[in-house]
């Protein structure tokens, strides 16, 4: 792991120039290692690397992430060209491309976020060891979680592995020590200004070979304008789509209208028909908002006094830290089941699981609210918390297929994809990973959407061909009258699949697997 560092050592030299590796922290604002950096050294210069090792992982789902990068980058350019300087993008290997442009740039030292990501900390680890052998360092800063992964321990000193005595340590520490949340600060004049950074990335490399590939943000990829329908469950607004903002700018916008709706926020947010969710779930994982300032708006709305909307709001952003934790000191969750046992799980065999699959993956299982919900994630690279849920169960407990398949998919498709969140919410939902809760919960997805999509709103945005049926036939549609499927042009098997499994029938075969694996421990 490469060295972190929140404090210089007493006696050791201030750096004259670093350089700020920017990654999921897309923003200036309350971003520790620019803060460290322009309170340390006299010379700031700021980057982002298009790593080639990412980029050739990626699958076409990831467009519109690539897409939606991009403007987010845009945006950050812009407010660093405001301020006299710039951001330089640059091409390649992180191994190679961030060690040549701090020797480019001269630099003593390369600012960063540490990342928990398995992948990330070696490649990390990897920058670190080539930078030393030019004389330099990676200082790597806590800023993706409020609390570092060795921050809170049990009384023995080992990482907590249930989320409620998690969510307690986390509040007492809070409690203790508030400042942890607040905003960091430094001096934008320690920026480098855009024509310095012009002369030195114009110079001719010395010591031989140059390994960078400098490269026009405006060529990578195409830019277009983003709009609200592309990027979020709720329609626009009548008449023409709105832009949606990217950046630091927009996402102070959809904080504060957030808090138009955070008192409500326990009621409303299992319920996918209304816009009652924060929408800031893409913002907190490419960085444009910081973990702390979410945190500060949740406590300035009453989450440690009020037990209603923004205690269950600021809930939600603990399962963030504590997902976290797990990945960075459980590694193997990334390809395993958090409890090992559950490796031993017979899924269906690859005949049966592949038209189950397609039919998932296309949104057409028989189940609307499944359906539902795997339309809206093709359409917008989102998903509403509660139909992911059901949609991870109805995978994983209905259809008998692999959770890191389905696991892989919302990594693909997915605008706010973390792994460590993607990881540990497929897990809970496939009852292997480290939830109190037992294996056998198993959601109904007719119960569930007759509970929380009564209405049908969800269900008729998304599987329009269901549109016309009345509310309490939407749900199953294959047990609806035969004259109100024929009033609504539905025909089961024709414009409107059957269902592909039995839920009963599937719910016990489940019971069966996972009785199994636990027997074999």
């Amino acid at each position: 792991m490469p060295p972190t560092d929140d404090a210089p050592r007493p006696g050791s030299p201030l750096p004259d120039a670093v350089l700020v590796w920017f990654r999921r922290d897309l923003r200036l604002e309350d971003h520790v290692a620019l803060a460290r950096a322009c309170s340390r050294a006299r010379r700031v210069a700021c980057a982002f690397l298009i790593d080639t090792d990412i980029l050739n992982g990626l699958g076409p789902g990831a467009a519109r992430r690539l897409r939606l990068l991009h403007a987010h980058l845009a945006a950050l350019s812009g407010e660093l060209e405001r301020l006299g300087s710039g951001l330089v993008v640059v091409t390649g290997q992180a191994v190679q491309a961030i060690p040549a442009l701090a020797a480019r740039l001269s630099v003593d030292a390369v600012y960063c976020h540490r990342d928990v990501d398995p992948s990330a900390l070696a490649r990390d680890l990897d920058v670190h060891r080539r930078l030393t052998v030019d004389g330099r360092k990676l200082v790597a800063f806590a800023d993706q979680s409020v609390f570092d992964a060795d921050a809170l321990l049990t009384g023995s000193g080992s990482p907590y592995r249930v989320y409620t005595p998690y969510r307690r340590a986390w509040q007492a520490r809070l409690a203790s020590d508030p400042g942890v949340v607040a905003p960091v600060t430094g001096d934008p004049g320690r920026l480098e200004s855009a024509a310095s950074l012009r002369q030195r990335l114009t110079a001719p490399p010395s010591g031989g070979s140059d390994l960078l590939q400098l490269g026009a943000l405006q060529d990578w990829p195409a830019p277009r304008p983003l709009r609200q329908a592309t990027l979020a469950a709720e329609p626009p607004a009548r008449g023409a789509a709105r832009l949606w903002i990217p950046g630091a700018a927009g996402a102070r916008e959809r904080l504060a209208a957030f808090g138009e709706r955070i008192r409500d926020y326990d009621e409303q947010r299992d319920f996918p028909g209304q816009p009652a969710t924060s929408g800031l779930s893409v913002d907190l994982r490419f960085g444009t908002l910081s973990i702390r300032q979410a945190v500060r708006f949740a406590l300035d709305h009453g989450a440690l006094t009020d037990p209603y909307g923004p205690a269950v709001w600021l809930s939600e952003l603990i399962w963030r830290d504590f997902f976290f934790q797990i990945l960075r000191h459980h590694p193997h969750v990334v390809d395993g089941a958090f409890r090992p046992e559950f490796d031993a799980i017979r899924w269906v065999d690859d005949a049966v699981a592949a038209p189950r699959w397609a039919a998932w993956q296309n949104g057409l299982t028989g189940y609307p609210l499944v359906d539902a919900g795997m339309r809206e994630l093709a359409a917008t690279g989102l998903m509403h918390n509660r139909v992911r849920m059901v949609v991870a169960s109805f995978l994983t407990k209905d259809l008998g297929i692999d959770w890191r398949r389905g696991e892989a998919w919302f990594g693909e498709w997915l605008l706010d994809h973390e792994l460590a969140a993607n990881n540990g919410n497929w897990q809970w939902a496939a009852g292997t990973g480290c939830d109190a809760q037992p294996w056998f919960r198993i959601f109904n997805p007719v119960t569930q959407s007759e509970r929380f999509d009564a209405q049908g709103r969800y269900i008729r945005r998304w599987v329009p061909e269901l549109a016309d049926l009345p509310d309490k036939a939407l749900h199953a549609p294959w047990l609806a009258r035969p004259v109100d499927l024929a009033a609504a042009g539905v025909t089961i098997g024709r414009t409107y699949p059957a269902p592909i499994v039995d839920h009963d029938t599937a719910r016990a075969e489940t019971m069966a697997r996972y009785k199994e694996a636990v027997a074999r421990r």
